[in-house]
């Protein structure tokens, strides 16, 4: 990699925002905490309903793209980079981390004895709505966050041929060149700081799920030395999977990380509580398409109950700040096709694999607490949720193989996040980069090492709840941005569609198609393919 690829700019700002943040939650947690939860409620009180009607008008706006005339604009020439498979597991797992594994089995509990709508705790009505929750948290609403900067910085790099994959040059059809200058800076550093709380979140989440483990099988103590030798230890793993890139590295990890989901699911749907999930699945099902846009826009003005705050609201904030990461690496890697198919691929894929935690891991708890098998509910409340998860694994056959086998795939889980984030984070950080190079090798390994250790001083500090709190706050202004890159790409695709499809019919044609669109019939290619013309977008 050439030295004059770094952007220095981006990289010093960065810094020195993080040094910022950690140092002073590293001297006083406990101020530090307090300051920014004072920030997040002032956001939640005055803002809530902005998130909301932010996140349905996206998911209504996908919609009508996917199935609108620019749904069929193919996004660069050529066949996909990466196997169908290979494509949705690197873009499932880098987008949720380890956080399926451990809500997906231990939400409904939390909804159950707290129950939305004003309903009676342990109620008939609160189990019906228990395993909804976290399908409608986890489903279509936070897929439609992540997919939508995933399609101007696509539509900026592949038909506008923009040589980054950042979030300012996806803005340009509206701020022009201030893309390139302090708006642009602003743009970009807000990004990565989010993604910074959002990485922290994911481990926070992880690392007491996979610190619980190791004491169930060795008898170690749950202490601060070992949640920091748990992160350590992944932090080697991450800069191993960094150091060999994305084709030998993240996506072999993808791979055998959905592999290794999907077999627990089957394992424990066939020897589990078949019948009870199947059902439960189909009532949660029905509950959540009648009740979608109440839970949508759900608030409790009278009640003031804060179920809306504790839960929707930080699910959505937790999806904007992770979501123009997941957008940067979906682009990246969804080169070759249309517009249609990266907002089905993500829409449908995303929601189906969440689904199946929820589905199968969450009804299973369910059924051991009301059968009376576990008593989930109170393990959860007297011993926390890292061991209620493994109380509810350990209650099925082969219980110990399945719980080695479950946070194996948690920390795959979380070290493929991480990985995609460092790689996307060296991405930004890096300026005349050629098409289709990746960072350096040493580039994308620190950028793994830099989040993994921020991780490491604020838990050292204590100050993880101040990072995962952060990371709501950051997702406000990213809020106005994700509008700005809609608007931008709006403004672009109205101004190219004709030539783009008059392009497209070209290179179908040349590449052996007898017709363009969905009826293609494919001719005997010739010897030798013509150049494909370019598109005339070129900056």
């Amino acid at each position: 990699m050439r030295v004059n690829t770094i952007d220095k700019q981006i990289l010093s700002i960065a810094l020195a925002l993080v040094a910022l943040l950690t140092v002073p939650i590293l001297i006083s947690p406990e101020k530090g905490t307090a300051v920014l939860k004072a920030v997040l409620d002032t956001i939640t009180s005055n803002f809530g309903p902005l998130y909301l009607w932010a996140c349905l008008g996206i998911f209504g706006f996908l919609l009508w793209l996917a199935f609108g005339k620019y749904g069929k604009v193919k996004l660069g020439n050529g066949d996909p980079e990466f196997s169908t498979f290979s494509w949705l597991a690197l873009i499932f797992t880098a987008g949720i981390g380890s956080g399926i594994m451990y809500w997906g089995i231990i939400e409904w509990a939390y909804y159950y004895s707290s129950p939305p709508f004003g309903l009676e705790p342990s109620s008939v009505d609160a189990a019906s709505f228990a395993p909804t929750y976290g399908m409608f948290h986890w489903g279509f609403s936070a897929w439609a966050i992540y997919c939508v900067p995933s399609i101007p910085i696509a539509y900026a790099v592949y038909i506008r041929k923009s040589s980054s994959y950042r979030l300012s040059n996806a803005c340009r059809g509206i701020i022009g060149d201030h893309a390139d200058g302090l708006v642009g800076k602003i743009i970009d550093v807000c990004f990565m700081f989010g993604l910074i709380g959002g990485i922290g979140t994911s481990l926070a989440l992880g690392t007491p799920l996979l610190a619980e483990g190791i004491h169930h099988f060795t008898g170690i103590e749950k202490t601060l030395t070992l949640n920091l030798g748990i992160v350590v230890a992944l932090m080697v793993f991450f800069s191993i999977c960094l150091y060999f890139g994305l084709k030998k590295g993240l996506k072999l990890l993808s791979d055998w990380n959905l592999y290794l989901y999907v077999a627990i699911a089957v394992f424990i749907f066939i020897f589990g509580p078949t019948a009870f999930i199947i059902a439960s699945f189909t009532d949660s099902v029905g509950v959540l398409f009648q009740n979608f846009f109440r839970m949508s826009l759900y608030t409790d003005p009278v009640g003031k109950s804060g179920f809306s705050e504790a839960w929707t609201l930080f699910y959505w904030g937790w999806w904007f700040s992770y979501a123009p990461f997941t957008g940067m690496f979906a682009a990246r890697i969804s080169k070759g096709r249309t517009i249609k198919g990266l907002i089905l691929g993500q829409l449908l894929g995303g929601t189906l694999g969440c689904w199946l935690a929820f589905s199968i891991f969450g009804n299973t708890s369910m059924f051991f607490e009301m059968s009376g098998i576990v008593p989930i509910v109170d393990i959860l409340q007297s011993e926390g949720a890292p061991a209620a998860i493994l109380a509810s694994l350990n209650a099925l056959p082969l219980g110990g193989i399945v719980v080695v086998l479950y946070l194996l795939v948690a920390a795959i889980f979380l070290a493929t996040t991480v990985n995609s984030a460092a790689y996307t984070l060296s991405d930004v950080a890096s300026k005349n980069l050629k098409p289709g190079e990746e960072p350096a090798r040493w580039y994308r390994v620190f950028w793994g090492i830099l989040l993994t250790s921020i991780s490491i001083v604020l838990m050292y500090g204590d100050g993880l709840e101040a990072l995962q709190t952060l990371s709501i706050i950051t997702a406000l202004p990213l809020v106005f941005v994700m509008f700005l890159m809609i608007g931008s790409f709006l403004k672009w695709i109205r101004a190219d569609y004709d030539i783009i499809m008059q392009e497209q019919e070209k290179a179908e044609r040349a590449a052996g198609y007898s017709m363009p669109g969905p009826g293609r019939i494919k001719k005997k290619r010739p010897e030798k393919a013509p150049v494909v013309p370019k598109t005339g977008f070129e900056n």
